[in-house]
């Protein structure tokens, strides 16, 4: 029964880590160069599951086939569109200091009680909103803004 005791501590912090990786924060990787100039391929950053969403927050999304680190433009409820390179929320023009690229135009989108229009930085090759629409709350898993590797990198996201 001796090792039973000993055997205690680390179930218990066997438990909190799966806890903590469950419900709270993860590591994520980011594929691909949809988010270039903020993100690079292949770093790891911190996901925040239990974090509000503010706009132009870096959120992770699921999707049916895949999952993606993209930029919250809109909330419920707003309508977004683009015309002549330039973003309109609910008709009124707002600065984008994120994209890397021109935006092509897009048709007016009116998101539903609980849609999000989500899109890449790096405009030429992101799959976002404008490709798959809207993404719903339940597919948002979290936001990130804090990068653990590359080392070099480590730390909170230098925003624009």
């Amino acid at each position: 029964m001796k090792w039973v005791k000993e055997i205690i501590p680390y179930a218990v912090i066997l438990i909190v880590v799966i806890l903590i990786r469950t419900f709270i924060v993860t590591p994520i990787k980011v594929n691909g160069s949809s988010m270039y100039n903020t993100l690079e391929g292949n770093e790891i950053m911190l996901l925040w599951k239990l974090s509000n969403i503010n706009r132009y927050d870096i959120v992770v999304a699921k999707t049916q086939s895949d999952t993606l680190i993209k930029r919250v433009y809109a909330f419920p409820n707003e309508t977004i569109e683009c015309k002549n390179g330039k973003i309109y929320i609910n008709d009124k023009e707002i600065k984008d200091p994120y994209a890397f690229g021109e935006t092509e135009d897009f048709s007016k989108v009116t998101l539903k009680e609980n849609e999000y229009f989500i899109m890449g930085d790096n405009r030429f090759v992101s799959l976002d909103s404008r490709k798959i629409g809207p993404v719903t709350k339940d597919r948002i898993e979290g936001t990130t803004k804090f990068i653990l590797f590359p080392f070099h990198k480590f730390g909170t996201i230098k925003e624009k």
